[in-house]
């Protein structure tokens, strides 16, 4: 292996500026609509301690929000510096949803932001409010442009190729728009954010109620949390589900990959193994454990449906769909199949864990429960945050690394990408740049957001004090910067 690879390089500084802006995403997705949600129930009920919550909360969506504007450049950079042929290739469909994601999405979603933060004693109380709400569709908008773009890399529609095969020229926007990988990403994403978004809530809210610290705020917001996290789950997996079937119709080597099926099976023998060990190389099974039907489900919604495997689409690929392309790859289409195979068992695995710890918090919590938490449960809630984290991480490395040896699937391969000028040591000197900037940026991030959990929320006013719903919006102190 060559270390000073441009390619290699440039693969590993993408993939993790990419991982490492997406920490950020799905926490901005959620708590947006967390802080609409609670700041709703404030203005609906008069309860200060929905106010306090709001504040609480927005004050980690805005320290979230602005690190993940930070991160989010680079990625726009690399493009250029180290994908110059990709981006050539793909910069006439691209341009237009990354315009819309930039200056309808973000700038929309920033201007709201900015009237949120700001306008809390100058807005009407419905005004205010709807501030939070139009940054929360803002972001939900920008998050549809930019996976818009992304399932243009997993199922290129809406184009035509130049007439000297340069380039990918954009025909159809609307097709670009409407590409069912687009469609059926969204709510996953949405769904998984959410998820995420619920596994902080609980973090914090555990910690606080552990140490007997806010406790009539922070039970409000660990049941929201719970409830929240279990619904998230439930639509994380009807919408994986969907994003499925697209996936089986357009990339069925990735469905392949995922399941490691070397040779096409239908009916109980397209099986699904929750656990297996193999040879060295992959090809061969030692040891699983499976349930019989399952994948044809997945695949088909059907129980004898068949599912194609890996060396019948691989010949399929070099004879029929991509021979150009076959020599590149030594006839062999498939990804890194550890990596599809494990990743996608610990998405929805670690999705799993986090929704039973929500249901077992529910019991713990419920107003009958006879006895009070254990110090232990209130721990391990503490700690349940990295399940949902690492779940939605880890189903992106397997969207991304399933299409591989595709940059855009069955257009150009990732290798034909890379730029063509650009020296290994140079890219080397960035990976190593952006990773030490990105750990500061990590401590400092971590230490805001910490520094701001541990604090809490504002205290409820007491019996002396006076009753905030009897206060103008103008003698209620709401800043939350």
């Amino acid at each position: 292996m060559d270390l000073l690879d441009p390619l290699l390089l440039a693969r590993w500084q993408f993939g993790l500026t990419t991982l490492y802006h997406f920490l950020f995403v799905p926490l901005t997705l959620g708590m947006a609509l967390t802080v609409a949600i609670f700041q709703t129930a404030w203005f609906r009920t008069g309860k200060v301690k929905w106010l306090h919550l709001t504040q609480f909360f927005g004050k980690i969506f805005l320290i979230n929000f602005a690190m993940g504007v930070v991160t989010g450049i680079v990625q726009e950079f690399q493009f250029g510096m180290n994908w110059s042929s990709y981006s050539r290739f793909v910069g006439d469909v691209f341009g237009a949803p990354l315009a819309f994601e930039g200056l309808m999405a973000f700038f929309f979603e920033a201007t709201f932001i900015g009237l949120w933060i700001f306008g809390w004693d100058k807005l009407p109380k419905g005004l205010h409010l709807a501030s939070i709400w139009i940054a929360t569709i803002g972001a939900w908008f920008s998050a549809y442009f930019i996976l818009a773009a992304n399932a243009f890399m997993q199922n290129p529609l809406g184009y035509q190729m130049a007439e000297d095969g340069s380039r990918a020229e954009m025909t159809d926007f609307l097709a670009v728009l409407t590409n069912p990988v687009a469609l059926a990403a969204l709510p996953h994403t949405l769904a998984a954010a959410f998820m995420m978004t619920m596994g902080v809530i609980i973090s914090i809210s555990a910690w606080h109620l552990v140490r007997g610290q806010n406790i009539e705020m922070m039970r409000s917001s660990l049941r929201y949390g719970l409830w929240g996290m279990i619904i998230a789950f439930g639509g994380t997996a009807l919408s994986g589900d969907q994003l499925g079937l697209v996936m089986v119709e357009t990339q069925p080597m990735k469905m392949a990959a995922a399941e490691a099926l070397f040779d096409t099976a239908c009916g109980a023998d397209a099986s699904f193994s929750i656990f297996t060990l193999g040879t060295p190389d992959g090809t061969s099974e030692l040891f699983s454990i499976r349930i019989p039907f399952l994948l044809s489900f997945l695949s088909t919604h059907t129980l004898d449906g068949c599912v194609e495997g890996i060396n019948d689409l691989n010949m399929q690929y070099t004879t029929e769909l991509f021979p150009q392309f076959a020599d590149q790859v030594d006839g062999n289409f498939a990804p890194i199949l550890w990596v599809t195979y494990w990743s996608f068992r610990w998405m929805i695995g670690l999705g799993g864990i986090a929704a039973l710890t929500a249901v077992v918090g529910l019991w713990l919590t419920r107003k009958k429960a006879k006895r009070d938490v254990p110090t232990w449960a209130w721990r391990l809630a503490i700690w349940a945050w990295p399940a949902s984290l690492f779940a939605i991480l880890v189903g992106w490395v397997f969207t991304e690394m399933g299409r591989q040896p595709w940059i855009v699937f069955g257009l150009m391969l990732t290798e034909d990408g890379v730029s063509p000028s650009v020296p290994g040591w140079t890219v080397l000197i960035s990976l190593v740049s952006f990773t030490a900037i990105y750990a500061i940026l990590a401590v400092v991030e971590v230490g805001l957001i910490m520094k701001t959990a541990h604090a809490g929320p504002a205290p409820l006013p007491g019996p002396d004090d006076p009753d905030p719903r009897e206060r103008s919006v103008e003698d209620t102190p709401t800043t939350v910067y």
